[in-house]
């Protein structure tokens, strides 16, 4: 289900050639995640292992992730205790 979601988020970039011939991406659905790249493949990798990172700490601390084309997985998450203290 987490690779489906994954797939689906990265469908849904928006890349944009820049001024000086390289290229930003980002994922609307998913605020924060914004990648640069030389070329467009070198954005898309960065742009995926951005999207990766921040899952990991999206789940980490709980937080709610968007529904991407039906796929919810607030619904799979166990929900974090915040303990105060503690990080």
């Amino acid at each position: 289900m987490l690779i489906g979601y994954m797939q689906k988020a990265m469908g849904k970039a928006v890349y944009e050639k820049l001024e000086d011939g390289t290229y930003s991406g980002e994922i609307p659905d998913c605020p924060g995640t914004i990648a640069f790249g030389r070329t467009l493949q070198e954005c898309q990798k960065e742009l995926q292992s951005v999207l990766d990172g921040w899952l990991l700490v999206k789940i980490r601390h709980g937080d709610d992730l968007p529904v991407i084309e039906g796929i919810d997985l607030n619904k799979m998450m166990p929900k974090v205790e915040r303990v105060a203290g503690r990080d």
